[in-house]
């Protein structure tokens, strides 16, 4: 039995995971930081956190995550595309997020909003953005 492709799926997982921790942390410094200063609203400090870091989940996984697909260069038109596809991942966790902060404490909310969105991201940058050309 070939286990290559599994491997394979197995190491981009990884990969996107890790740049999703470096993501987390810049999603919730840039929530907290927008909550403290222009905002006293969840979802416009979640949408202004999601801007800044879907760019740069983009830019750390089209130069590792999905160098072979992307040929470790940025494209507009994939940018694009990561930035649509990711809106899944973003309805995701602001719904988690506004459940969830009803009933925790809003750090324990806002990490359990990132977690939820994962799956849903990964699954659509992996098939939709950086599927093989």
């Amino acid at each position: 039995m070939d286990f290559r492709p599994l491997r394979a799926l197995a190491g981009q997982m990884a990969s996107f995971g890790l740049i999703g921790l470096v993501n987390a942390g810049v999603d919730a410094a840039v929530f907290f930081l927008a909550l403290a200063t222009i905002t006293n609203s969840l979802v416009v400090a979640n949408s202004c956190a999601w801007v800044v870091a879907v760019s740069c989940s983009y830019l750390l996984n089209s130069r590792f995550t999905f160098a072979a697909s992307s040929g470790g260069r940025f494209r507009l038109g994939d940018y694009g595309m990561f930035v649509l596809t990711q809106v899944g991942g973003f309805l995701a966790n602001t719904a988690i997020l506004l459940v969830a902060a009803a009933y925790l404490p809003l750090i324990a909310a806002k990490v359990l909003a990132i977690g939820g969105g994962f799956i849903v991201n990964f699954t659509l940058a992996r098939t939709i953005v950086f599927r093989g050309r």
